[in-house]
This record gives C-alpha cells, sequence and structure tokens, in this order.
C-alpha cells in the first residue's frame, strides 16, 4: 500500500513538475536566492536582487539549491522550476507516507483491506485538498513546514500509542520544521501536544513520554547553529527583520495589507478539507463531543472509558486541527497558505470518519457527494462564467479556457467522483474501501484537468515574462541598469540574473527611479551619473506606459512580449523630468 501512497503522490506532485515557468511573485525570491546559493557557494544567509534576505530560515534555500548544484540545468532544467519545486513536492510526498504507514502500523478498524483503504485514503484526503494541490508544487516554504511539521508530530503520535518507540527522531525532525519556517513549528507543535494531553486528561504521563525537555535540546542542536551564525553575521538586521518584522510583528500586526476578519480561517478550513468537508466536520464533531463526555464523567468512570493510546489518534488529529486554527485565528495577519499545516490533520479526520461507519458518516458521506454533484454541474456550466473573468494580466486566458475543453474535462472527473460516491452511498455498511473509489476520479481531475490549466495560465502569465528577459538579455549593454515599473514580477530579476530595479505606477515612481538610479548600492550594481552610465533599460506594462509622468521621454523599444514593453531610456531626459519644478513667486 505504501508503494501505491509513493506511486499516487509522484504522478500528483512530480509529474511535469518543471513544465512551466515560475509562479510570480513570491517563488521566484525562493528561486533565485537558493540558485546563487549554488552558484557562489555563500549557504550562510539568502541573497535576493543584491539584497540579503532574511524572510525564512535556511532549510528550504539549501535543498533547492542542491538541486541547483547538479550540472547541466540547461539541458533537464530549463525553466529552473524542477529544481525549486522538488522539495515543496517531496515534502507532500512524505506527508502522504507517513500518514499511510501510520494508519496501516496502528489501525482503526479489524485491519486487512480496510486499514489499508483507510490509510490510503488518508493520503488522498490531504494530497487532494485544494490548498495542497497548488502549494505542493510552487517554489514556496510552506511545503515543507507542513511536512516537517506533520512527519513530528506523527512520530510523537507513534511513540505514545507504542512505549517502546523511541521519540527522539520526532524532535530531531521538529528541529527541521524550525530550520524550514521559524519559531511558529515549536509553537503549533507545543499547542498540539498540550491540547491533546488535556483532552485525554493524560498531561502528565505524555510528558513523561515524550520527555520535552531533553527533546528541545535536541530540537535545539538542529536548529539553533544557524540562527546563532546568522545573528553573528548579520547582527541586528538579522534580529529585527526575522524575528521583529517575520515572526512577532506578522502575530501582532497585520502586515502587506494582509488584513483580514477574526473568522477567516473558518471558509479556509471549509474549502480546503473539499469535497470531503462535511466529514471532516463530522470528525471535529465527534472528537469534541469525546472531550466533553471524558471530561464530565467521575474520574473511575473515564479511566475505565478511556482508549488505549493507538485509538486516540482521531483525537489527535482534532487537536493537531484546532491548534492551527487557534493560533492563525489570533494572529493579525492572515494567509491561506497558514492553513496547511492544519491539512495532515485534516486528511485524518476526513479518512479516519468514513472509516467509522454509522448513520451519521453516511449522511456526512452524502452531503460529500452532494458537493461533488455541484461541483460537476459549476464546472458544466463554465462556457456561461469562464467569459467574465478579466484579468488585465491574462487578456487572453477567457477564450484560451474554452477552446481548450479542459474545464469540461474537470467536470467528467467530478462526475466520475460522484457516481462513485452515489454507489458508496448505497452499499450497505461497512465499507472496507473507504472513500478511495470516490478519490481516485479526483486524481485524474488533477492530472488531465488542472496541470493542462496550470500550463495553459503559463503561457498566458508568465511567457511574456520569460520572453521579455530574454529580449533583456540580448539588448542590455555592459552593465546597463535595469528597472521593472507598473506591474512588478520578481521573476523578470530570476530570468535576467540582473539586478532589477522595481518602481509602482504611482507619479512619483519616475522620480524614485531616477534618484535610485544615482544614489542605490547593492550586489550587482553601482550607483551611477547619467554621464557615466547615459541609459536605463525599462520593462513597463502597457497599461502604466500610457500613464501621462511616463509620456514624452521619447523611449528606444527594443521589444515587445504580451504586456509587456522593453523600453531604453536616456537618463539625461529621465532626470530633467524627475528634477522639481520651481514654484512661482506669488506677490
Amino acid at each position: 500500500m505504501l508503494g501505491l501512497i509513493l506511486v499516487l503522490g509522484i504522478a500528483l506532485f512530480v509529474w511535469q513538475l518543471g513544465a512551466t515557468g515560475l509562479v510570480d511573485e513570491t517563488p521566484p525570491l525562493f528561486a533565485a536566492s537558493a540558485r546563487a546559493m549554488a552558484e557562489t557557494g555563500q549557504w550562510l544567509i539568502p541573497h535576493v536582487n543584491g539584497l540579503p534576505r532574511y524572510d525564512k530560515p535556511p532549510l528550504i534555500y539549501w535543498l533547492m539549491g542542491l538541486g541547483y548544484g547538479i550540472p547541466g540545468q540547461e539541458q533537464w532544467n530549463p525553466l529552473g522550476t524542477w529544481a525549486a519545486r522538488l522539495p515543496s513536492a517531496l515534502a507532500v510526498i512524505a506527508v502522504m507516507l507517513s500518514l499511510g504507514y501510520t494508519l496501516l502500523r496502528w489501525p482503526q478498524s479489524s485491519g486487512g483491506l480496510r486499514s489499508a483503504c483507510t490509510a490510503l485514503g488518508a493520503a488522498l484526503a490531504f494530497a487532494l485538498s485544494p490548498l495542497i494541490l497548488l502549494w505542493g508544487r510552487i517554489a514556496v516554504s510552506d511545503a515543507l513546514l507542513t511536512g516537517c511539521l506533520a512527519v513530528s508530530l506523527l512520530l510523537f503520535w507513534q511513540g505514545w500509542a507504542e512505549p517502546r518507540r523511541a521519540v527522539w527522531p520526532a524532535w530531531m525532525v521538529l528541529g527541521l520544521a524550525v530550520l524550514a519556517k521559524g519559531p511558529v513549528a515549536l509553537v503549533l507543535a507545543g499547542l498540539t501536544l498540550l491540547g491533546f494531553g488535556l483532552s485525554q486528561r493524560r498531561l502528565g504521563a505524555l510528558w513523561r513520554r515524550l520527555r520535552p525537555l531533553p527533546g528541545l535540546a535536541l530540537t535545539a542542536l538542529v536548529a539553533l547553529p544557524w540562527y546563532l551564525a546568522a545573528l553573528a553575521l548579520e547582527g541586528e538586521a538579522f534580529w529585527t527583520s526575522f524575528f521583529g518584522y517575520h515572526n512577532v510583528q506578522r502575530f501582532t500586526t497585520v502586515v502587506n495589507q494582509h488584513l483580514q476578519p477574526w473568522w477567516y480561517f473558518a471558509p479556509v478550513l471549509l474549502v480546503a478539507g473539499l469535497p470531503f468537508t462535511p466529514l471532516l466536520l463530522l470528525g471535529l464533531l465527534r472528537a469534541l463531543g469525546r472531550w466533553c463526555r471524558r471530561w464530565s464523567a467521575p474520574l473511575l468512570a473515564q479511566r475505565a472509558s478511556r482508549p488505549g493510546p493507538a485509538g486516540s489518534l482521531a483525537s489527535y488529529a482534532a487537536c493537531w486541527l484546532l491548534a492551527v486554527l487557534i493560533f492563525f485565528t489570533l494572529a493579525a495577519t492572515k494567509l491561506p497558505s497558514y492553513w496547511l499545516p492544519a491539512t495532515p490533520a485534516a486528511g485524518l479526520l476526513i479518512a479516519l470518519t468514513a472509516a467509522e461507519g454509522g448513520r451519521a458518516s453516511r449522511w456526512a458521506l452524502g452531503a460529500s457527494v452532494a458537493l461533488m454533484a455541484l461541483l460537476t454541474w459549476v464546472l458544466t456550466l463554465s462556457p456561461r462564467w469562464i467569459p467574465l473573468i478579466n484579468d488585465p494580466e491574462m487578456p487572453t486566458l477567457p477564450a484560451e479556457l474554452l477552446a481548450s475543453g479542459l474545464v469540461l474535462r474537470a467536470a467528467a472527473c467530478f462526475a466520475l467522483a460522484t457516481l462513485a460516491g452515489i454507489w458508496l452511498c448505497w452499499k450497505p455498511m461497512p465499507r472496507p474501501w473507504g472513500l478511495v473509489p470516490a478519490q481516485l476520479p479526483l486524481v485524474l481531475f488533477q492530472l488531465l484537468a488542472v496541470l493542462p490549466m496550470w500550463s495553459l495560465g503559463d503561457g498566458v502569465r508568465g511567457l511574456p515574462v520569460r520572453t521579455v528577459a530574454e529580449q533583456v538579455r540580448l539588448a542590455r549593454r555592459g552593465s546597463e541598469p535595469l528597472a521593472m515599473v507598473g506591474i512588478l514580477k520578481p521573476s523578470l530579476h530570476y530570468y535576467t540574473r540582473q539586478v532589477v530595479l522595481y518602481e509602482g505606477i504611482s507619479p512619483t515612481a519616475l522620480v524614485n527611479l531616477a534618484d535610485r538610479l544615482e544614489k542605490e548600492h547593492r550586489q550587482g550594481l553601482s550607483p551611477s551619473s547619467p554621464e557615466a552610465q547615459p541609459t536605463v533599460l525599462v520593462v513597463i506594462d502597457q497599461g502604466t506606459a500610457q500613464e501621462p509622468h511616463w509620456q514624452g521621454l521619447a523611449p528606444d523599444e527594443l521589444g515587445r512580449s504580451g504586456l509587456y514593453r522593453l523600453w531604453r531610456l536616456d537618463r539625461a531626459r529621465l532626470q530633467r523630468r524627475a528634477a522639481p519644478r520651481p514654484v512661482p513667486e506669488r506677490y
């Protein structure tokens, strides 16, 4: 069964991994930093676009950099995405295998086919979450954090379920999670274990079994050396940026305009569990019900009814999911990717609830089938709503989607899943195959519809940036500076391998650009005067090019691709336009 899970994981997350370009806006920053590490040999502090990047710890960059260090990149990795995306894909596959192994080793039912299908169902319920299908194939650190944290938490539970098992591997993998995205891994693991110990009314026994003090020392041994080295080398800049801004400030205040209501993660939970959200909600309600009964019963009675450690996995998964929900609900900054660490727990709850049986499970499965039928209907009506898509960066996308027939192919996959679900609902209980018959058509949905759509979208949105980047590489004269104004794409830096000065659409962008060309200094860019460096290359989108402050500069247009234009501007003319105009005196 683990072999089948591995094959499905490779099909879902590795197949065609490098067939499309990097997705703006954040992945090119990770990829460029990792590639720079491999090329320069400077593995301690990531750098991107000529500046140190303190956003995330180094594990994701190290793993990407290992891929970029393999010779012959231009032949087998021409778009640079295979090396950048592989760590995310492998992290997701590792979670699938860990979920499958846990349910095979500690079956929640009678074993045999039923346990095998429950294990496969949990792995697929996790992997087919819309969030995992997306973040498992992009070059950021969220999937790696999810993978390391999930493996660590599952190892903790395995050590609780089987006291003879060593728990030190869990603490070591937790150290890797801290190297993947920072102290948040410690907080989420601590909240999960604390909630589980309280819910079982066995916090002391859990403490003695997991031995957190020597365990945390082992975690620190794995994670702390890099933090100390970075702090010693970079000093206050690293402390202020990484800990102050990217950890404390993100939790206490809203950054980057990611203001969301306090209930934001409730709809995220519903969407991330699709199409089996009803089973997830039922699993949570059952866990809460067990906790209430356990705490309301007399001590002797609750001890007599207490399940063995191996039967507590559903409660553990509920604590895990609620830990993520509570922590990030309290955080001021909220993003959909923050929910990813909860998705393995959601996969466990979905599969265990489906395997548990009973009238409520059957109704929840029926509601899931209804959701699949609704999605089939919505996708079938795509010729009516696709023309309403209006994205200025992808003006031809609606027409190309309709011509491709990919959305109708997606509808066919959901129709198959709906029929399989109806068949499952009609079959008498228990059903040894669990959710697997309804999940396999959704695997086809990813392979036959989502990945081709991804490729189509890349051709519309990503290819123009890659084309104009190639035009830059051919047109650039020596150390001629490069800027991008209007729509900002970090992938331009990645594909040109040049420092790019980015400015937005505001009228002050022209003034800022002229000033930065004269004063800004970073690796790969030195300040220069218009006399020393008379021209600058500017990539500008057609909407920004029509703004009044960019008119009258007499640009030399060197190329165009999609929305983007490549200009060569005379810096003396740019400087005159940027100079402040004298205010006439009033008498």
